[in-house]
């Protein structure tokens, strides 16, 4: 089977590239940059320039496509200047890109932006959004309550509105045009290949180079963390055997708090907590995510494979090991 993914220059789409050639697929990469390090065909394109985006799945001719292309830098989506981008990459790339799956009849997997959606509707595939769980909004620090897939959709800032946004764009083709989705949404995820704005990336770096190791407000704010390669393989699961027209949470039950994540950083690396520095907080700052995982769970049989304290440890090996890439990408 033959596999297109968008967004092969980041953390998830890269992860996406792996885990398929190891179930024995055909991947064909893209991305907006020059060139990446997913080991596959690549391509570059620009998911918010439509033409190109028809022009490049026709070619293809892919029997699936993964759309893992987002931006995610949180915080630059706060910025005004940005927020225009954030929409076009979020959601008008989305649409183009379901707008071509559906000309071309493939399927198709969500893991950002409305080019694509279109594409989907137009050709009859198959379309899949990945999300993310802060589509819900936030939860209070001193509770026990979890997001499940009937939880209100909150959102809190511009990046997750982007989200929710397409979301609902994803759920509206299906009632309007009859376009086959499923929606998964997930929680924070770390490993290798993720980008330096990023809370773990970021610590570890730092710490790496002995500089100021940044924490907003108190560091309290919790986030469940998972480990990136189980987010692939939960997507796997999502596209063989998901149920057209639900939404399936992806939760990794490592809930820990950001200034006990520092911490822990620090005592891997060897490196003293006085790097790190208290920073004011960022505006709209959630408190708490936490994800009921038990539908995916009882329904597709998936579960988290790696846990926090062993997830982290080789996330920061592949860090040390890998100075060239994390220079070169700054």
């Amino acid at each position: 089977m033959k596999a297109f993914v968008t967004g092969v220059g980041g953390q998830l789409g890269y992860d996406v590239v792996n885990e398929l050639k190891k179930r024995g697929y055909t991947a064909i990469g893209s991305d907006i940059l020059d060139e990446t390090a997913a080991d596959c065909e690549y391509i570059k394109l620009d998911i918010t320039d439509a033409a190109a985006v028809e022009q490049t799945i026709a070619a293809v001719k892919p029997d699936v496509v993964i759309h893992c292309a987002a931006w995610t830098a949180v915080d630059a989506a706060e910025d005004e200047e940005n927020q225009p981008k954030v929409k076009a990459i979020n959601v008008d790339g989305t649409q183009n890109i379901a707008n071509v799956c559906k000309k071309l009849d493939c399927k198709m997997i969500y893991i950002g932006a409305s080019v694509l959606m279109d594409a989907c509707r137009e050709y009859g595939a198959r379309f899949h959004q990945t999300s993310t769980d802060e589509v819900y909004g936030d939860l209070p620090l001193d509770s026990n309550a979890v997001f499940t897939e009937e939880s209100l959709l909150k959102s809190s800032s511009p990046y997750s509105s982007s989200k929710a946004s397409a979301d609902l764009l994803v759920l509206a083709y299906q009632r309007t045009y009859g376009l086959p989705v499923t929606i998964s949404r997930c929680s924070n995820n770390y490993g290798p290949y993720q980008f330096h704005e990023k809370l773990i990336p970021l610590m570890i770096l730092n710490a790496i180079e002995n500089k100021p190791l940044p924490v907003y407000g108190q560091g309290l704010n919790v986030r469940d963390w998972m480990y990136v390669e189980d987010h692939c393989k939960a997507i796997d699961m999502i596209l063989h055997h998901g149920k057209i027209g639900e939404v399936y949470n992806i939760g990794g039950h490592n809930e820990m708090r950001n200034i006990d994540i520092v911490k822990m950083i620090c005592r891997e690396i060897g490196k003293s907590e006085s790097l790190i520095e208290l920073v004011d907080d960022r505006k709209g700052h959630d408190l708490r995510y936490a994800i009921d995982n038990s539908k995916i769970q009882t329904t597709l049989g998936w579960q988290p494979e790696v846990r926090f304290e062993d997830g982290i440890q080789r996330t920061i090996r592949w860090y040390l090991e890998n100075r060239v890439w994390w220079e070169t990408v700054q």
